[in-house]
């Protein structure tokens, strides 16, 4: 696997949000991913129509929040139902999740490089996280994927150690 080192500048997104348990994933998190493709039309100030981006964030003890977004514009309003979330300029480890391959290596892999390299991962301060060795994973999977085997890039907040 190949990683690199990339700064991202702030964005606006808008989208569905979950939050639930490691065992609530199915079906409701497929679920919802499924109902923001179905709901995508309503943004029409989509920066990247392209790319639907899901922002987890481990802030639930044996789960987490998961943010099914498409970043948007500053004029784009909140659909109803749907919620807004800001996403600050952060420095990230970015790597790519291949179709075919295991989910659960890829991301042990990703770990393991990261506990070697000059970085950490960020936490927000003041935000209690429940996931010690990547508490924020943002993956940004084209629209157009495989749902049951889909590639996309992951995105891991960092800061140096």
């Amino acid at each position: 696997m190949s990683y690199e080192i990339v700064t991202l500048p702030a964005y606006r997104a808008v989208g569905l949000k979950w939050e639930g348990t490691f065992s609530d994933i199915v079906p409701h998190l497929k679920e919802t991913i499924s109902e923001m493709e179905n709901r995508a039309g309503e943004l029409e100030e989509k920066l990247n129509p392209a790319i639907q981006l899901g922002l987890s964030y481990h802030v639930i003890e044996n789960g987490f929040a998961h943010y099914s977004v498409f970043e948007v514009s500053e004029k784009q309003e909140t659909p109803s139902g749907m919620i807004e979330i800001t996403v600050p300029k952060w420095t990230y480890v970015k790597t790519s999740h291949k179709k075919g391959e295991n989910i659960g290596k890829t991301y042990a892999e990703l770990h393991n490089w990261l506990s070697e390299s000059d970085y950490t991962a960020y936490r927000e301060p003041g935000v209690d996280y429940y996931d010690l060795y990547l508490p924020i994973k943002h993956e940004h999977y084209p629209v157009y994927r495989d749902p049951n085997d889909p590639h996309f890039d992951i995105y891991i907040p960092v800061v140096k150690k």
